[in-house]
């Protein structure tokens, strides 16, 4: 029998084997005996959408639930830490859409083209995308709360920036900088969320937090519609100085430390010049580009990129591509359309991480243990189908002029509310596949889906003048198609393969240690 903590493998020994019953037989990997009154573990209500019944014959050590590093803040608190992760999560990204309803007004301003404008956007995703590679290790080394801290009140001042700038160069930079800091919320959030959260927990908790990088770049621009109709699009930078000054709060007072082990703390003894050399170890950004020595982890941060494309190619160029075709004339009226998968990835929320949970335990009840590679299945039909279909509904429909104005909309709250079904399983697999470096995990899955994002915001524009919107969200579509087979791959092989290049890296080891 699989203890139920880990201290109570030094329970005394008996004298003979004890006698159970069928019941105690069937409970006896959550049910604790007298001889473990001591360590008893204590079973409370979870958020996730499968129930402890579901779970009878499986030990907790198989899923890490029994851990009891999950315990130190209550269920309350736990929902407090999340309300700030998803608030703070809502920044970065919405940040990079609010300028989207007023690229005419900030081109005119400039007196430059709005592809000009778009490629600012371009650079503050292509920045989004460096940024993990530096706060990924910074926050696994000297912990989350300062970091949060820092990178919020850094926000807040280039959001300042931004609002007063004088020329488009100086546009640029404050982009860049507030882009730069904005990702150390998605990166530390995440971490945090693993911090706190069990693991078959994990994704309803991720859930409410992505909702926050989700909703923001699609409420974004009509927001922006709102302000750049009445008011000056520099009031767009005043609001999200406004925000970013709240956050700042928020984190000062509602986030507390939630890392299980500061790295730094291993420093403490080291002889200066190895301290300095391993701390150079840790924080080298290409410490995370490594990372992609596992197949499984560039294959789910493809599909992670697959989504942040589609959102971005469908989201970027809706100014230029509805208001011709539905004969609208303010940013207001443009900004409407982006509440349709706004409202999708609030619905989404709801259900998205609930659904990977479930589908978390109904494989721990197959297999009687927890498999991270298990969580991906539960967003194949939504990648592979629902959403690409969507995507080619849309496009079609607009080149074609068929449908009016409720299949496009219909189309994009339905991919909204798909969306939330595969963030939540690819995000939380991130944290769960390498639990001691979840932080540099997740950092780079956001560095390499930014990236796409970055190319996605530059090219679709372009591309939807050359080749048209049918065939761009075609090509979104085939690409979305090609990313499910990929999170497939992954979740009948991943296992193996991280297996085999852990299995590789000890190989190289022992040999170097037997060289010398």
């Amino acid at each position: 029998m699989a203890p139920a903590t880990a201290s109570s493998s030094t329970a005394p020994m008996q004298s003979g084997p004890p006698q159970t019953t069928d019941a105690e037989k069937q409970y006896a990997s959550i049910v604790p005996s007298e001889r473990e009154e001591n360590h008893r573990l204590q079973l409370q209500h979870t958020v996730s959408s499968f129930s402890n019944h579901e779970m009878v014959n499986v030990s907790y050590v198989a899923t890490g639930d029994n851990d009891e590093v999950y315990n130190r803040f209550t269920e309350g608190r736990k929902h407090i830490i999340t309300a700030v992760l998803s608030f703070c999560s809502f920044l970065a990204p919405i940040s990079s859409t609010t300028v989207l309803s007023a690229v005419p007004e900030v081109a005119e301003t400039f007196n430059c083209d709005g592809s000009i404008i778009n490629l600012s956007n371009a650079m503050y995703m292509l920045f989004m995308g460096i940024s993990p590679c530096f706060y990924g290790p910074i926050g696994t080394i000297y912990g989350r709360k300062w970091v949060s801290i820092i990178s919020a009140t850094l926000f807040t001042a280039a959001s300042i920036g931004t609002a007063l700038a004088p020329n488009l160069a100086a546009f640029f930079v404050f982009r860049i900088l507030t882009a730069f800091q904005g990702t150390a919320f998605l990166i530390i959030g995440s971490s945090v969320i693993g911090d706190i959260y069990k693991p078959t927990e994990r994704g309803t908790a991720l859930g409410w937090f992505l909702s926050g990088t989700l909703i923001g770049p699609a409420l974004g621009p009509f927001i922006g519609g709102i302000i750049v109709t009445f008011r000056s699009w520099r009031d767009i930078f005043w609001l999200q100085t406004a925000l970013a000054a709240a956050a700042t709060l928020l984190v000062i007072f509602f986030q507390p430390e939630t890392i299980h082990h500061r790295r730094a703390d291993d420093l403490a003894a080291l002889p200066r010049a190895k301290r300095m050399r391993t701390l150079w170890g840790w924080l080298n950004p290409l410490r995370i580009l490594r990372l992609y020595r596992y197949p499984n982890l560039l294959a789910v941060a493809f599909a992670s990129s697959s989504l942040v494309w589609n959102m971005y190619s469908l989201l970027t160029p809706i100014r230029y591509v509805l208001n011709p075709r539905f004969n609208l004339t303010t940013p207001l009226q443009s900004g409407l359309f982006y509440l349709a998968p706004g409202a999708g990835y609030l619905a989404g929320t709801l259900v998205g991480g609930r659904w990977a949970d479930r589908t978390v335990g109904k494989y721990i009840k197959l297999r009687g243990q927890r498999v991270p590679e298990d969580r991906l299945r539960s967003c194949l039909p939504f990648i592979g189908i629902a959403i690409p279909a969507c995507m080619l509904i849309y496009g079609w429909s607009v080149e074609k002029r068929v449908g009016g104005v409720a299949l496009p909309v219909v189309v994009m709250f339905l991919q909204g509310v798909a969306q939330l079904f595969c963030f939540p399983s690819l995000n939380t697999y991130c944290l769960d596949v390498m639990q001691d470096r979840s932080a540099e995990v997740v950092a780079g899955n956001y560095a390499v889906r930014y990236l796409f994002a970055a190319v996605g915001s530059a090219a679709c524009l372009p591309a939807v003048r050359s080749i048209g919107v049918g065939w761009f969200s075609t090509i979104s579509a085939g690409f979305l198609v090609g990313a499910a087979g990929l999170a497939w791959a992954t979740a009948v092989g991943g296992r193996g393969w991280r297996e085999g290049v852990d299995e590789r890296k000890r190989a190289r080891k022992e040999e170097r240690e037997n060289d010398v």
